[in-house]
C-alpha cells in the first residue's frame, strides 16, 4: 500500500547527517557560523543591547540552540506532537526576541523554523507551520510588498530543495545498503556452492576409491571362504592397497583441481584407461578448454564407469571415446560385456545416481544402459 504524501515523513537517512560527506557538513557548519557571527556582530552594535539586555540576549540564544538541537533529535526519530511544540516554542522566542528588540534574532528563528518544517516534518505539518513562520517573519520585516515576498518565495524554495535533497539522499543510502544485502548474500551463495562443490568432489574421489577397494577386498574374502590358496589371496590385497594408494593420489589431484591447476583431459583418460586391461581411449573432435567443473564431470565419470565396468563385467573389452563438439563435449563408456560374477553385489549402488546429479548441475545429461553387447554410458557437458 502506497504511504500517503502528506503524512509521510522524510526517511531515517534522509534526517540523519552521518551520510551526508565531509563537504557538505563543513558548508553547512560553515553557514551556521555565519548566522551566529551575524547576531553578535548585529546585537553589539545596538546601542539597546547592554546589561541585563545582553545578559538576557545571550541566555536567549542558548536556549534557541538547545530548543533547535531538541528539534533535530524528535524530527529524526519521527515523534511528531514533540517537534511542533518545539517549533511553537522557537516561534514564542522568536515573539520575545522581537519584543525585546532583538529583530534580526526574530528574523533568523522564524526563517529557520519555516525552513526546517518544510525540510523535517510531514507535509500535512509542515505547511502549516511554514505559512506560520513566514507570516512572523512578514510581521517582523521592514520590507514590504514584493521584496518581502520574494524572500518569502525563496525561502520556501530553499526548504523544499533541501526536502528533496534528503529524500534523495535517503533513497540512494537504502538502495546502497540493499546493494550491499544482495552482494553479501551472493557471495555467502557462492561460499555454499564453493563448498558443495569441494564436498562433491571429495565425496566421488573417495567412493570411486573405497568402491575398487572394497571389489579387491570382497574377492580376497571369497577366496578365503573357498580355501584358494595364499597367492590369489596376497594378490587380491595387493590390489586393493594399490587402490588405496591410487585413491591417495586422486585426493591430492582433485585439491590440485580445486585450486585450478589440472592436468589436460586426454591424458588423464589415457592414464586412466592405461590402469585397465582391455581398455581403449580415442579423442575426436578439435580440443577446447573446459570448465574446472566440466572437466572434473568428465574425469568423475570416466573414473565411476570404468569401476562399475570391472565390478560388473570384469574381463570385457572396454572403449572409451571422448569427442568434442561446437556446443558440448560428449564422453561415451561402454564394455563389450560379461558374467558379472560374484563381486556384482560389491559396493553402495549409487554409481549411477551421483553421476547424474553432477551431469544436471553442469546443465548436461547422462544415459547409462544396455547396449547390443554390453552396457554403455555416455556423458554430455555444455561447454
Amino acid at each position: 500500500m502506497t504511504e500517503n504524501l502528506w503524512t509521510r515523513w522524510p526517511s531515517r537517512e534522509a534526517l540523519s547527517p552521518k551520510e551526508i560527506t565531509r563537504p557538505r557538513r563543513l558548508l553547512a557548519w560553515g553557514v551556521r557560523l555565519l548566522v551566529l557571527v551575524a547576531l553578535v556582530w548585529s546585537a553589539l552594535h545596538d546601542s539597546r543591547v547592554h546589561g541585563w539586555a545582553g545578559v538576557a540576549g545571550a541566555g536567549g540564544l542558548l536556549v534557541a540552540g538547545g530548543l533547535a538541537w531538541a528539534l533535530f533529535r524528535t524530527t529524526l526519530e519521527h515523534r511528531l506532537w514533540p517537534s511542533l511544540a518545539l517549533v511553537l516554542a522557537l516561534l514564542l522566542l522568536a515573539v520575545g526576541a522581537e519584543a525585546a528588540g532583538f529583530r534580526s534574532a526574530a528574523v533568523v528563528l522564524c526563517c529557520g523554523c519555516a525552513v526546517a518544517a518544510l525540510e523535517r516534518l510531514p507535509l500535512a505539518a509542515a505547511v502549516p507551520v511554514a505559512s506560520a513562520g513566514f507570516a512572523a517573519f512578514a510581521a517582523v520585516d521592514d520590507d514590504r510588498g514584493l521584496v518581502s515576498a520574494s524572500v518569502i518565495g525563496g525561502m520556501a524554495l530553499a526548504g523544499w530543495a533541501l526536502r528533496l535533497d534528503a529524500e534523495a539522499r535517503g533513497t540512494a543510502q537504502r538502495l546502497l545498503a540493499q546493494e550491499r544485502a544482495a552482494r553479501a548474500a551472493e557471495a555467502e551463495s557462492a561460499a555454499l556452492a564453493e563448498r558443495a562443490r569441494i564436498a562433491r568432489e571429495i565425496h566421488d574421489v573417495l567412493a570411486h576409491s573405497l568402491s575398487a577397494q572394497l571389489v579387491h577386498l570382497e574377492a580376497a574374502r571369497l577366496l578365503i571362504e573357498r580355501g584358494a590358496d595364499r597367492e590369489q589371496i596376497l594378490e587380491r590385497v595387493v590390489a586393493a592397497r594399490g587402490m588405496a594408494r591410487d585413491g591417495l593420489e586422486e585426493t591430492r589431484q582433485s585439491l590440485s583441481a580445486l585450486r585450478g591447476e589440472v592436468t589436460p583431459l586426454e591424458e588423464f583418460l589415457t592414464g586412466l584407461v592405461g590402469a585397465s586391461e582391455g581398455a581403449e581411449v580415442t579423442v575426436a573432435g578439435e580440443r577446447v578448454t573446459l570448465p574446472v567443473e566440466a572437466s572434473q564431470a568428465v574425469r568423475r565419470v570416466a573414473q565411476e564407469a570404468l569401476t562399475n565396468a570391472r565390478k560388473h563385467a570384469p574381463g570385457a573389452k572396454v572403449s572409451v571415446r571422448l569427442e568434442y563438439g561446437p556446443r558440448e563435449v560428449t564422453l561415451d563408456v561402454r564394455d563389450s560385456g560379461g558374467s558379472p560374477g560374484e563381486l556384482a553385489q560389491a559396493g553402495g549402488g549409487y554409481g549411477l545416481l551421483g553421476m547424474r546429479e553432477r551431469a544436471e548441475l553442469l546443465g548436461g545429461s547422462l544415459a547409462a544402459g544396455p547396449d547390443e553387447e554390453g552396457f554403455v554410458v555416455t556423458l554430455k557437458v555444455p561447454v
